[in-house]
C-alpha cells in the first residue's frame, strides 16, 4: 500500500484552503495520521477532517499557526468539561503536540452522523411552529439545558455543532465551551444570553412560538415549570430582546461575509473585476464566472432591455438565471460609477431574505466589472425558479385559494414585522413556487430602521401591488381588506 505524502504543520499553514489530499502527519506517539477528507478549513489556523490513525477512522483537528497551542488547550479543556458534566460529546482518542510544530486532537469519528443543520434543512420551509420541526429542535434544547444546569456555556451554538448519531445527540467544538459555575446552574441572565444564540438561528416567525420550544430546555436546565397561567417565556426575562439582538448581529456578520473570502464564499478581487460565489457552488459555476456573457448568450433570453438582460441557462442537470445589469450610455455609466451595482444590492438583499426565512431564488454568484473603485456592468447568478407569477396564477374574479391566501398573509406580515419594502411590488415579481411565494427582482429592496420611513415605502408597495387588478374585482377587494394597512 502506497503511503500518503508526509507533511508538516508549517506546510499546511502555507497551503491555504486547499492542501493536497491525502497527506500524512507524524504523531508524537511514533505513529502517523493520514488525512482523507477535509470538512472545515480555517486557512493557516485549523484543519478539520476525516482521517485514519492506527487503522481506525477518526475525526482529526489539526491546529496550526502561532496560537495553535492556545486553541488546542481550549479545545481539550472544553471537551473534558463536557464529559465531566455528562454532556454527550465524541470520545477523545489522542491529543498532543505535533513534531515540527502545531497540535492535533483526535476524536471518535461518528460514521453517518447528521448535523442538526442538515436535518433542519429538510423542515426549514415548514411554517413556524410546525410539529415536526419542533420535534427536531427539542433534543438540542434539552441538551443545551443539561449544559446550563452543569454551569457551562457553548459560545458557538450553530446547528452544525449538534450531531445526531443513532438515537443520541452530541455537542461538539470544545474550543467554544466555557466553564462559568462548575457543578451549579448558570445564572439566569447568562443562560438567557446563551440560549438566545441558539434560538436566534430560527427565522423570526418562530419568535411567536417560544412557549412551545422552551419546555424541552426548562426540563433539563432546572428552570421551574410554568404555572398554567404565565407564559413559559415569562420565566426567561429579556429573552425576546436578546434573540433580536443576536439575530441582528448574525445578519450583519453574514452579509459582510457574502462579499469577502471565508468558508462560505469564495471571493476574487482585482483592479478590473470583483466576484463572489457561494463556495459549495464554485466548481459548478466556474465556466459562468470565467465568461458570463458567453453563458448568457448560450441561454434562453427571457428579457433583453436597455438596462438589464436576463437568460435562463442550463448547467448540467440544473438551471440557473443570469441577470446582467447593462450600461446604456455615457451619462448612465457616470451615474453608476461610484455606487454599488444593482447586482450587488440584489445579492445582499437575496441573502438577507433567506437569512430571515423568506423565500427567494438562492443567490449563487455576483460579478462586477470595475476600474479600480469604479463600477461598470454587473451580473447576478441565481437558482432558476419554475414558479408562476401571481398575475398569471391568481384570478381577479375570485378570492385567492386557501393555500395562496395563507402564504400571502404570512409573507406580508413577515415583511411588515421586519420593516422590509420591495420597491417594485408588482405581481410579476411574486412567484407561486412549490406552495410558497418567492420574491424576485430585489435591487430596490430595503430594510428600514425608521418605522415612519418604512410606512411610506409600504404604502407605495401596497399601492403598486393593488394596481395589478381592477379595483372592483374580488381579488383586489380581498387584498385591500387583508393586507397590512397603508
Amino acid at each position: 500500500m502506497t503511503l500518503a505524502p508526509l507533511s508538516e504543520a508549517s506546510a499546511l499553514a502555507r497551503a491555504g484552503r486547499q492542501p493536497e489530499l491525502p497527506f500524512r502527519l507524524l504523531l508524537d506517539s511514533g505513529g502517523s495520521l493520514t488525512m482523507l477528507r477535509l470538512l472545515r478549513v480555517l486557512p493557516g489556523k485549523r484543519l478539520v477532517g476525516e482521517a485514519e490513525a492506527d487503522g481506525r477512522r477518526v475525526l482529526a483537528k489539526v491546529f496550526l499557526g502561532a496560537r495553535s497551542g492556545q486553541h488546542w488547550q481550549q479545545e481539550c479543556a472544553g471537551l473534558a468539561a463536557l464529559c465531566q458534566a455528562g454532556v454527550p460529546t465524541p470520545e477523545v482518542l489522542a491529543a498532543a503536540p505535533l513534531p515540527g510544530g502545531g497540535h492535533v486532537l483526535l476524536t471518535d469519528f461518528l460514521v453517518a452522523a447528521e448535523s442538526l443543520a442538515e436535518a433542519w434543512a429538510s423542515v426549514a420551509d415548514r411554517p413556524a411552529g410546525d410539529a415536526a420541526a419542533q420535534a427536531l429542535l427539542a433534543p438540542a434544547l434539552a441538551l443545551l439545558g443539561r449544559l446550563h444546569a452543569a454551569g457551562l456555556t457553548q459560545e458557538d451554538l450553530h446547528f452544525g455543532n449538534f450531531l445526531r448519531y443513532g438515537d443520541a445527540l452530541f455537542l461538539v467544538d470544545g474550543d467554544a465551551v466555557r466553564v462559568v459555575t462548575p457543578g451549579q446552574p448558570l445564572p439566569l441572565a447568562r443562560a438567557v444570553a446563551n440560549l438566545a444564540i441558539f434560538l436566534a438561528q430560527l427565522p423570526p416567525a418562530w419568535d411567536a412560538h417560544l412557549d412551545r420550544l422552551l419546555p424541552a430546555y426548562s426540563a433539563r436546565a432546572g428552570v421551574p415549570a410554568s404555572d398554567p397561567g404565565p407564559r413559559q417565556s415569562a420565566r426567561f426575562p429579556g429573552l425576546p430582546g436578546e434573540i433580536d439582538r443576536v439575530r441582528k448581529w448574525r445578519l450583519k456578520d453574514f452579509l459582510a461575509k457574502s462579499v469577502r473570502e471565508c468558508s462560505l464564499f469564495s471571493v476574487d478581487r482585482s483592479f478590473a473585476r470583483f466576484s463572489s460565489v457561494v463556495r459549495q457552488h464554485a466548481e459548478r459555476l466556474a465556466p459562468v464566472l470565467a465568461d458570463p456573457d458567453g453563458a448568457l448568450a448560450r441561454g434562453s433570453i427571457l428579457k433583453d432591455g436597455g438596462t438589464v438582460t436576463v437568460a435562463r441557462v442550463q448547467l448540467g442537470d440544473q438551471e440557473v438565471l443570469i441577470k446582467r445589469y447593462n450600461v446604456k450610455g455615457f451619462a448612465h455609466a457616470c451615474s453608476r460609477l461610484w455606487r454599488p451595482s444593482r447586482a450587488w444590492h440584489s445579492w445582499r438583499a437575496a441573502h438577507c431574505l433567506q437569512f430571515l426565512g423568506f423565500h427567494t431564488p438562492a443567490p449563487l454568484a455576483l460579478i462586477e466589472e470595475r476600474y479600480g473603485p469604479l463600477r461598470r456592468r454587473a451580473w447576478l447568478i441565481s437558482e432558476f425558479s419554475p414558479g408562476t407569477n401571481l398575475l398569471t396564477h391568481l384570478s381577479p374574479a375570485e378570492d385567492p385559494p386557501p393555500a395562496e391566501a395563507s402564504a400571502l398573509l404570512a409573507l406580508f406580515a413577515g415583511l411588515h414585522a421586519q420593516r422590509i419594502s420591495h420597491g417594485d411590488l408588482k405581481a410579476m415579481n411574486l412567484l407561486w413556487d412549490g406552495g410558497r411565494i418567492a420574491l424576485i427582482d430585489l435591487d430596490g429592496l430595503a430594510r428600514h430602521r425608521c418605522q415612519a420611513t418604512f410606512q411610506r415605502a409600504w404604502r407605495r408597495d401596497r399601492a403598486r401591488l393593488l394596481r395589478n387588478w381592477p379595483p372592483a374585482s374580488p381579488l383586489y377587494r380581498w387584498l385591500d381588506t387583508h393586507l397590512p394597512a397603508g
